[in-house]
């Protein structure tokens, strides 16, 4: 006697894309939880004018990069770092921590509160203009891009070593500016915006 075929279900499922099938790294939403409020530490207030600095990351073409992971290194109100390589790191702000980290929304957004940071100086003596460190990294980046946020109510006319290796056209580009927008709370609020690739790319360095 033959027997009738056996008859399966087929389900249609929608196609999720997994961490296999695309380049990392890949950060637990944990990694930055509470990580981007840099004006308290140890139960201490930070001195100096705190502050909002915020922007978006995109991609070419003004595409916003979500989850994208930014590190703020900085000095603090009186341009001292947190670090044995500042010469004055013993006289650093006890209530600033100086490092804190963001993430971007869908819509390539991001937000620190910190402060505005004061003229470092190089171990050698160089002054500084006021400045932060940034690093980003993101799905798909094989290796972190660092940058510099300078702070300056003259950007034409700042001096720094790290400004000069820079073409004269793309300096603007690694200025934060006031942006009244992004105040809240009391706080002003600068943007910095990030470019990836692209027309008007940020200026990246070699760390």
């Amino acid at each position: 006697m033959s027997r009738a075929p056996v008859q399966t279900r087929t389900e249609t499922r929608p196609a999720i894309v997994s961490p296999y099938g695309t380049i990392g790294p890949f950060f637990p939403f944990a990694f930055v939880d509470d990580a981007n409020d840099l004006t308290e530490f140890e139960g201490r207030k930070a001195m100096g004018q705190h502050i909002w600095l915020a922007g978006t990351v995109v991609e070419e073409g003004n595409v916003p990069t979500g989850n994208t992971l930014l590190e703020l290194w900085q000095p603090d109100t009186n341009g001292i770092f947190r670090h044995p390589l500042d010469p004055r790191h013993a006289d650093a702000d006890p209530g600033f921590f100086g490092f804190g980290r963001a993430r971007t929304d869908r819509q390539g957004f991001y937000r620190f509160r910190t402060v505005l940071p004061g003229q470092s100086r190089e171990p050698d003596g160089t002054i500084r203009t006021a400045h932060a460190n940034l690093t980003i990294l993101a799905i798909g980046l094989t290796r972190r891009l660092v940058t510099t946020i300078f702070f300056s109510d003259q950007p034409e006319t700042a001096d720094d070593p790290v400004l000069r290796c820079v073409p004269q056209s793309a300096r603007p580009r690694l200025f934060a500016r006031k942006d009244n927008a992004l105040a809240a709370s009391g706080l002003p609020g600068y943007r910095f915006d990030v470019v990836l690739r692209g027309a008007g790319e940020t200026p990246f360095f070699v760390d």
